[in-house]
């Protein structure tokens, strides 16, 4: 698994049921180890360099997952967009880039008129990059889209989220935004930061955003990320999140995670740890 830890994924497709979920890439971002989880030590990095690339940088896909049911579609998160930005002095992430996400869409059959709606995990750059190309508008937790000017205090644009306003349904805690999947508030990394819970047959996926940036928190939820607006609550809800990751016939989606983005926690005797569901 190691190499895989290092390394953006390609398209990856889980089927349970009569529903399938794709991992849908846009690009990635290399995020400092500890500048991006400042509770870390330089003794962890180096106890685990099977997370780092060869310039000592966390690789994070960029991207969505595209949930598919009945010949319908919805997709979470809409990556970074057709831009990239070099790394910059100071910042606790490095380089970034966009620009597949429609193009691996189009792999998987779909166009941007076929999606419903995307549904917004939170309003940082990296996942709204390209909404405004869904027509069937973006849907986005109340307390989220109340609090939208803390998305461009870090870097949304201003512009993108007048765009979308329009077409913005807001959500709440537990509703059902599209047949078997919920939104769950999160809340920590953002004032309304949304997991999606999707029901498949017996099985739960579990959606997470950035309440993880990185396999390796699932046994530290105690390392909180860089630009979490809530310290505290953002623990809160990675410690229970780590519970509910750990039941049985539970999968987790990270869209951070590197090529392990379908995985489960699996409770061994040093703990939780994070298992690809095709490792």
């Amino acid at each position: 698994m190691d190499e895989r830890l290092r390394r953006p994924s390609g398209i990856r497709s889980l089927t349970i049921g009569d529903t399938t979920l794709s991992y849908v890439p846009d690009g990635a971002v290399q995020l400092s180890p500890r500048g991006w989880l400042p509770d870390t030590t330089d003794e962890v990095w180096a106890k685990h360099p099977e997370y780092l690339d060869d310039s000592g940088h966390l690789v994070a896909g960029v991207g969505g997952l595209l949930v598919e049911r009945g010949g319908r579609a919805l997709l979470i998160d809409a990556g970074f967009g057709p831009q990239a930005a070099p790394a910059q002095p100071g910042n606790p992430y490095g380089a970034i880039h966009g620009g597949a996400l429609l193009e691996n869409l189009a792999t998987l059959g779909r166009r941007p008129a076929d999606i419903e709606a995307v549904a917004i995990t939170h309003l940082h750059v990296d996942h709204v990059g390209w909404a405004r190309e869904f027509t069937g508008g973006s849907l986005v937790s109340e307390p989220e889209w109340a609090q939208r000017h803390l998305a461009v205090e870090q870097g949304t644009s201003r512009e993108l989220l007048d765009a979308l306003r329009p077409t913005v349904r807001t959500v709440t805690d537990g509703e059902e935004i599209f047949p078997g999947v919920r939104a769950m508030l999160t809340p920590g990394h953002t004032a309304g930061h949304t997991t999606y819970v999707i029901t498949a047959g017996e099985h739960r996926v579990i959606a997470f955003g950035d309440a993880f940036h990185s396999p390796l928190q699932m046994e530290h939820p105690e390392w909180w990320a860089a630009p979490d607006h809530d310290r505290g609550r953002s623990t809160h809800f990675r410690r229970a999140l780590v519970e509910e990751l750990s039941r049985p016939r539970t999968i987790g989606f990270g869209v951070h995670f590197a090529d392990v983005a379908f995985g489960h926690v699996h409770s061994g005797d040093d703990g939780p740890a994070w298992r690809p569901v095709d490792d």
